[in-house]
């Protein structure tokens, strides 16, 4: 079972003239909705890079279009796994209908701990590590690790 980060609705600018939402738009909640939201647990938001200037960047995606989803739509968006190494954090969202309970879209992640004053990647402080570990032992027997496409881009 996956967890739950967020819910959105589908506004009318984010569709397209083919009636639903443009593929744009699925990278904008996952990213900006789904995965702020989980950041955000980590003590890796954006209150982090605007205070201790040390952020995650995305430097490689997969994503998945499923099935259509169209303006006033309402969409959760769930963590379906999350991992990490020590410079790096994995990460699988999905996008379900919240009422049809389909799955709309995926997103599986993977991001560098980058120091922003520098530019460079750094890794992760013990304190960060403890609060993903932690997150993850929590959660890990929700986590589904099928159709995986990063998973080896760690290095444990």
């Amino acid at each position: 079972m996956s967890i739950f980060l967020t819910k959105q609705k589908i506004k009318k600018e984010w569709t397209d003239y083919n009636g639903h939402m443009n593929v744009a738009y699925y990278v904008l909640i996952f990213d900006q909705y789904g995965s702020e939201e989980l950041m955000t647990l980590f003590k890796m938001g954006e209150e982090s890079a605007k205070t201790t200037k040390k952020s995650t960047m995305v430097v490689e995606s997969n994503i998945t279009y499923n099935q259509e989803v169209q303006e006033g739509d309402e969409v959760d968006v769930n963590l379906v796994f999350c991992d990490h190494d020590k410079k790096r954090i994995l990460y699988k969202l999905e996008m379900v209908h919240s009422e049809k309970k389909y799955i709309a879209s995926t997103i599986e992640a993977l991001s560098l701990y980058v120091d922003l004053a520098e530019r460079k990647v750094s890794e992760f402080e013990n304190e960060k590590v403890q609060i993903m570990d932690d997150y993850i032992s929590k959660h890990k027997n929700n986590f589904k690790i099928e159709n995986l496409k990063l998973l080896s881009k760690l290095k444990k």
